[in-house]
């Protein structure tokens, strides 16, 4: 209810943007990072991992068939890698958004990614399960090559207590429901490393109960699921792709979410980045800018972005949604004309204390 109707609260408008790659529709991408968040040098230049679907008639159709896509990005060009895992290696019928991060002796990355579905599964379904998986890096001239890749495991399951199993909200907008987006941290107060994911609260009251959830790293292999940083409940249902960065000693939670999934009996905000800080990840966390809004897409383009994420020197990256509408796609031919489905030009934030704004 504190959002201001402030220019410097919105993004300035996106333009048309050349496809990465012609014959797909690109979303919800992240670099291969090091521990500390920065975006590892590979190859002189940096390994990114994107969701991917053929272009069909309705763009949100993609959902349904996403696959991630690895691609190297070497100053202005991008170079497509094909998908990052072999057919038939992952447990479900999709791969929704992760993050990857590359060993300090630089020669062996770790994924962790959201299974959507069941694997042949006769009907589609919302089912989120979080896996982790590793592969070699090898880089021959100019190629770069992740392989073989380990079976994927079952890394953070939902316990029920804090975080709801049950996916059967569906996939109309704004009712269906989270365990996914893990997002890897490694706190520099102690070295202990965690998974942020999007959950859904266990035994809410409310039809919008979305959490910011976290695990922490308790073995090699196993990770101890802990109570959510944030919830929206009754408020919001999606706060998607949350992770956090640490600046000048504070730490900045952030999150993507859209108008919506804002619970139509409360207040909404506009579909944007959000976040809050704190002195220490337990918390506990005040929104930034009072209100929690950092920016959100401008009135003129309101749905012209997505999926934003910030990196430690405070680069903005997400994709190209649908470009120059005012209002929701009339139907699906008016989507297709407007979707851009190729990554967005990059923002830059400033941060000072609890107050954050677009440079």
């Amino acid at each position: 209810m504190r959002i201001k109707a402030a220019p410097e609260s919105y993004a300035p408008l996106i333009t048309a943007q050349p496809r990465v790659i012609d014959s797909l529709d690109l979303w919800d991408y992240w670099p291969v990072q090091h521990a500390d968040g920065h975006p590892a040098q590979i190859a002189g230049g940096t390994l990114f991992i994107s969701l991917s679907a053929p272009i069909l008639p309705d763009p949100d159709a993609r959902h349904a068939m996403a696959r991630m896509r690895l691609l190297h990005n070497v100053g202005a060009n991008w170079h497509d890698l094909g998908p990052v895992l072999p057919d038939g290696l992952s447990p479900g019928s999709r791969e929704w958004s992760g993050s990857a991060m590359l060993s300090p002796d630089g020669v062996t990355i770790t994924l962790y990614y959201t299974v959507a579905g069941i694997r042949d599964e006769a009907e589609i379904s919302f089912v989120q399960r979080l896996f982790q998986t590793s592969a070699r890096l090898s880089v021959e001239k100019d190629s770069v090559i992740l392989s073989p890749w380990a079976t994927p495991k079952e890394c953070v399951t939902p316990d029920d207590v804090h975080y709801s199993s049950d996916m059967t909200g569906g996939g109309a907008i704004g009712s269906i429901k989270a365990f996914r987006d893990p997002a890897f941290f490694r706190d520099p107060a102690d070295g202990a490393e965690y998974l942020l994911f999007a959950g859904s609260l266990a035994r809410s009251t409310s039809a919008w109960n979305g959490a910011v959830g976290i695990a922490r790293r308790i073995a090699e292999n196993g990770w101890q699921i802990l109570p959510p940083l944030v919830d929206a409940d009754g408020l919001n249902n999606e706060l998607e792709r949350p992770h956090v960065i640490v600046r000048n000693g504070l730490y900045y939670l952030f999150w993507s979410t859209q108008t919506k999934v804002f619970a139509p009996s409360g207040p909404a905000g506009p579909t944007g980045l959000y976040g809050m800080v704190a002195e220490r990840l337990s918390g506990p966390w005040r929104p930034l800018n009072g209100s929690g809004l950092v920016f959100g897409n401008p009135p003129a383009a309101p749905y012209q972005a997505y999926s934003w994420l910030v990196l430690p020197d405070l680069r903005v990256q997400s994709f190209v949604d649908l470009v120059g509408l005012t209002e929701p796609p009339r139907d699906v031919a008016q989507a297709r004309a407007h979707f851009g489905g190729t990554p967005a030009p990059e923002l830059q934030i400033m941060l000072d204390g609890e107050r954050a704004w677009l440079a």
